[in-house]
C-alpha cells in the first residue's frame, strides 16, 4: 500500500498503522514496514486493522496491453499505478504461454520526485531491471529515474555530487541516491527529447503515453502527444490521472 498523507484522515491512517508497523529507518521517506509473522512472534495479540475496500474501479491506464509501446511519466507518488504496469509487464515476460491479447514489447518508465528516500518505495521492481539486463536478456522495460531537488547535470553547483555517484556506482554497481543499480539523473528531463527518441525509435508504431502526477505537467505532455503525432509516423496516445 502506497498512500501520501495530505490531510487528516490520511494522517490518521498511517498513525493507526505506525503502531504495529517498523519505524523507518534513516534516510527514509517515512516508509512503514511490518511482517505479520514477526509481530506474532512477540505478540500472540497482534493483529493488523480492518480495511473494508470498495472497488476496484477503471483508470485512464488499464487498456495499456493495446499498446506496442508505453511511455510512463509519473510524478512522486504518482509513480504508483505506472510501477503496477512495470510489474504486469514482467510478469508476461516471465510467462511461457503469454498472453494473446498483450501487445507490449517495450516500456519507458520516467519517475520525477524531489525526496531521495522515494525511491526506496519500489527498490525491488527497479533491481530486477537491472538484473535482467545485467544477465544479458532482451531489455523491454527501459527505467529512468529523476531527482528533482538536485541541479541539472553539467551545472557546476551539482557537479561534486554527480562525480560521486559515477565513483559510487563504478564500485559496487549500487546508485548512491536511490539505493538501488538504476542511475538517478537530476533535475527533471526534457520532455520534447524524451518524445523525440521515441518517435524515432518507435517509428510507424502506437505509443500510449500514460501520466499520473500534478496536472501542472499535463498540457505540455498532451501537446507534445499531439504534435510528434502529426510530424511522425509514431502515433502518441494521451492518457493522464491527476491528482
Amino acid at each position: 500500500m502506497h498512500i501520501r498523507c495530505r490531510g487528516d484522515w490520511t494522517s490518521r491512517f498511517r498513525a493507526i498503522f505506525s503502531q504495529i508497523c517498523r519505524p523507518p529507518s534513516a534516510g527514509q521517506s517515512g516508509l512503514l514496514r511490518a511482517d505479520f509473522t514477526s509481530m506474532v512472534e512477540h505478540n500472540a495479540n497482534a493483529k493488523f486493522p480492518r480495511l473494508l475496500i470498495d472497488g476496484p474501479y477503471g483508470a485512464p491506464a488499464q487498456d495499456y496491453r493495446k499498446y506496442d509501446v508505453l511511455l510512463l511519466i509519473g510524478l512522486g507518488i504518482g509513480a504508483t499505478p505506472l510501477i503496477s504496469i512495470v510489474k504486469d509487464v514482467l510478469n508476461n515476460v516471465h510467462r511461457q504461454d503469454g498472453d494473446e491479447g498483450f501487445m507490449t514489447k517495450r516500456v519507458y518508465f520516467y519517475w520525477c520526485t524531489r525526496e531521495e528516500g522515494s525511491f526506496e518505495w519500489f527498490r525491488g521492481v527497479m533491481n530486477e531491471v537491472a538484473e535482467r539486463d545485467a544477465a544479458g536478456e532482451e531489455s523491454v522495460v527501459e527505467l529512468h529515474n529523476h531527482c528533482t531537488s538536485v541541479y541539472e547535470e553539467g551545472d557546476a553547483r551539482s557537479a561534486m555530487v554527480v562525480m560521486l555517484q559515477a565513483l559510487h556506482h563504478a564500485k559496487s554497481g549500487v546508485d548512491v541516491v536511490s539505493g538501488t543499480r538504476v542511475r538517478t539523473h537530476f533535475a527533471r528531463p526534457c520532455w520534447r527529447d524524451v518524445f523525440k527518441r521515441v518517435a524515432c525509435d518507435h517509428q510507424g508504431q502506437r505509443v500510449g503515453v500514460f501520466y499520473c502526477g500534478d496536472q501542472k505537467l499535463t498540457p505540455e505532455l498532451r501537446r507534445l502527444s499531439q504534435d510528434f503525432s502529426h510530424r511522425t509516423t509514431t502515433k502518441f496516445v494521451f492518457h493522464k490521472e491527476n491528482f
